[in-house]
């Protein structure tokens, strides 16, 4: 079977259910339109029976005005009989107008017969006799017009009650019915009967005139019409036995009259517009089914053939490995179009896996890249960071006693500035692996950059114009101050260097939100506020090439031996680590521009570190330190360090000599321990137990790498106190002045 028949038979079974349900809504169309015809035929049974009410109503008035017009009062019979036709004459819907006297002898009338006429034997006159007022009303055939009337019926008494005259109105029936057939829709029936069933009135059909007169009371229309209530409906058939849908209407002058007001329609007639509906609802869904069907067919031999084929040869280049295989527009709509879709999607996704994978190996040997250097510098820089600090302390120490030879105190000063090089390459190193121990605290962004305004102009020097754009009332931002100071001075001799001939180095404060189309587009980036600073210089500009890596350790587009490639590199994983971002923006010959965006601090409390000042007295002490060193060059040489200080000083090699020394009697105001040493004892280990023992001892850690020991995700733990290797001696002094200073 092809795929054009199995359509078709697809979509003929398809279009059954939608087929019947449209069939059962034609059909239930149909009754809801029958059932309205049958209301609106309810309707006009009420609407006749209240124009006869009127009508009744209005008799009533002009019975009352009659009564008291002084032509009736006169005792002419001739001139009573001339006034009443003149009134009759104004209104032909009365069969006629009459007056009889007291005995209910006809006295005179509109028709002025002159005819001696006796009302006695009516019941009307009969209750004229006992009503002392308003009006009597009787449906039957006139005994002078001899047509279908209603006899509105008034007794005129005199101020003693007693009566003189009754006043009659014969309304024709007959013309009522026809004035009310001429507002109605052709085929609509009318049919008045009495309160015994006698036909008074059956119009239009002329077939039914040999029935006026005669009662249907044992009939079942006649039984419908005096058992039914006001608006009530029921189906019957006629002598020929076509079915008649027939309603009831009444209204309270009329039930007194003692009429019943019936309204029929033939049923076929009434239901034939929701017939015709029917019809042609069925008729448009039998074309639809047709033009569906050769729509149907068409399709699959035009369309669905064609994309198929597009279908099955972009899966055979799938299959071969091509994952640019795509369908090209246009598509169809449908099912096929969403399995072209799909398989475009497919293909785009395909081919972003292999993209993904791509970039995730980048990253990976990126990471692995960063691992290396992390463990290469941390392996290092313990024993590096200990030689460091004694070659550091014995220079200082050489050009404090070598102050008149120039020669020696210059060799001195050279052997100094190389170690603390050195000590730089080591914190650069670690700052790009993110190991370096961080201290962050909220902190004021324009007063920092104001701080080291001095230092950054004689950085750039004279041929460097430096421009400052602080944005006032900005937030705190969250971030170590001193690393935050050197990552500012790394990007203005980056800027220095790339302005040979001079220019200008633009430092600009900013908040702002990166959003999460942001992060999504750059790596290491979590959406938020953050405080922003743009160092923007005039310089030569990168290419992209070398934007990409510009943050790669030991990479410098310099000439030999001016620079060593780690400025961006430490700046990088500064940011990083303080769970910031760093993006570069530069073209070649238009400058460059490095934005630093650092997280908004928590807390309000901002930390302002005092300005830059010359380098003071060494500040000293006597108090007593135990000295904890693992490394004997080191311990020696602190130990020497702090005796030149003043301080009474106790050494140990290990956790298990400062214990040693802190259960004996000896005072110790300050434990100053290495961070990592041998022994199974750690510095923290070591501390807490001192503390133990002693809990007001002061405590400050030294080491050349702490990870996992006293620092943890990058930041120092609270209440730490960490003196890095390699340090100088006024670095040593300061920070055991701030230890005691603190803890006091």
């Amino acid at each position: 079977m092809s795929i054009r028949t199995r359509l078709l038979w697809l979509a003929l079974i398809a279009m059954v259910v939608p087929a019947l349900l449209l069939g059962l809504r034609s059909f239930a169309e149909r009754q809801a339109q029958i059932d309205l015809a049958t209301r609106r035929l309810a309707d006009t049974a009420v609407d006749v029976a209240r124009d006869i009410e009127v009508r009744i109503l209005s008799t009533g008035q002009l019975l009352f005005g009659l009564a008291r017009a002084p032509e009736l009062q006169r005792q002419s019979r001739e001139g009573c009989s001339l006034f009443l036709a003149r009134v009759r004459a104004q209104y032909p819907q009365y069969t006629g107008l009459l007056t009889t006297d007291r005995e209910g002898r006809l006295f005179c009338d509109s028709l002025q017969s002159g005819r001696e006429v006796s009302f006695v034997d009516r019941s009307y006159f009969q209750r004229a006799l006992t009503t002392e007022d308003g009006l009597i009303l009787d449906s039957a055939f006139g005994r002078m017009s001899g047509s279908a009337v209603l006899q509105v019926v008034r007794p005129v008494r005199n101020l003693a009650g007693d009566l003189e005259l009754v006043l009659l109105a014969g309304l024709d029936l007959t013309r009522l019915v026809r004035e009310e057939l001429r507002l109605l829709v052709p085929g609509v029936e009318v049919l008045l009967v009495d309160s015994q069933g006698t036909v008074l009135v059956w119009e239009p059909d002329p077939s039914r005139a040999s029935q006026l007169g005669e009662s249907i009371l044992n009939a079942p229309l006649g039984r419908f019409a005096l058992a039914a209530g006001a608006g009530q409906t029921t189906e019957l058939r006629d002598e020929k036995g076509a079915a008649m849908i027939w309603a009831t209407g009444t209204a309270p002058h009329v039930g007194q009259a003692g009429l019943r007001i019936l309204v029929g329609q033939n049923r076929q007639a009434l239901v034939a517009p929701a017939d015709r509906r029917l019809r042609q609802d069925l008729l448009i869904l039998a074309l639809l089914c047709l033009v569906l069907g050769g729509a149907v067919w068409a399709i699959g031999e035009v369309a669905i053939r064609r994309e198929i084929g597009r279908i099955a040869a972009m899966a055979r280049r799938l299959g071969q490995g091509d994952l640019t295989a795509r369908i090209a527009p246009p598509h169809p709509g449908g099912e096929l179009g969403g399995l072209i879709a799909v398989l475009n999607r497919s293909a785009d996704s395909l081919q972003q896996q292999r993209d993904a994978i791509g970039d995730l190996n980048r990253k990976l040997l990126q990471a692995q890249r960063m691992e290396a250097v992390g463990q290469l510098t941390g392996g290092l820089a313990h024993d590096f960071n200990n030689l460091l600090t004694v070659i550091i302390g014995s220079a200082e120490l050489l050009a404090e006693r070598l102050q008149q030879e120039e020669e020696l105190l210059q060799l001195a000063e050279t052997t100094r500035t190389a170690a603390e090089r050195g000590g730089e390459l080591t914190r650069s190193l670690l700052a790009f692996a993110r190991r370096q121990p961080l201290e962050p605290r909220a902190t004021d962004l324009g007063a920092e950059i104001l701080r080291i305004e001095l230092l950054l102009r004689r950085t750039l020097g004279e041929h460097v114009v430096c421009r400052l754009d602080l944005e006032p009332g900005l937030p705190s931002a969250l971030v170590d101050a001193a690393q935050l100071e050197a990552a500012l001075l790394n990007l203005a001799l980056n800027a220095r260097d790339a302005m040979p001939d001079g220019g200008q180095l633009t430092v600009e404060t900013g908040l702002t939100e990166l959003d999460a189309a942001y992060a999504a587009q750059n790596e290491e980036v979590t959406p938020g506020e953050y405080l922003v600073i743009a160092v923007t210089d005039t310089g030569c500009g990168m290419t992209p090439e070398v934007m990409a890596q510009a943050f790669e350790p030991f990479f410098t587009t310099k000439e030999f031996g001016r620079g060593s490639g780690l400025g961006l590199s430490m700046v990088y994983g500064f940011v990083k680590q303080s769970q910031g971002h760093v993006k570069i923006y530069s073209e070649p010959g238009h400058g460059t521009s490095v934005k630093i965006y650092l997280p908004r601090a928590a807390k309000s409390d901002v930390v302002r570190r005092p300005p830059l000042a010359p380098a003071a007295a060494l500040p000293g002490g006597t108090e007593a330190v135990l000295v904890v060193e693992d490394d004997a060059l080191v311990r020696g040489h602190v130990v020497g360090e702090l005796k030149h200080l003043g301080y009474r000083v106790l050494a140990a090699g290990n956790g298990q000599e400062a214990m040693a020394v802190l259960h004996s009697a000896a005072e110790v105001d300050v434990l100053f321990t290495d961070v990592v040493m041998p022994g199974g004892m750690s510095g923290p280990q070591l501390a807490e137990a001192a503390l133990r023992m002693r809990p007001g001892l002061r405590v400050l850690y030294t080491s050349g790498y702490t990870e996992n020991a006293v620092v943890h995700h990058g930041r120092l733990d609270p209440g730490v106190v960490l003196l890095s290797k390699p340090y100088r001696r006024q670095e040593l002094a300061e920070k055991l002045r701030h230890v005691l200073r603190t803890a006091g």
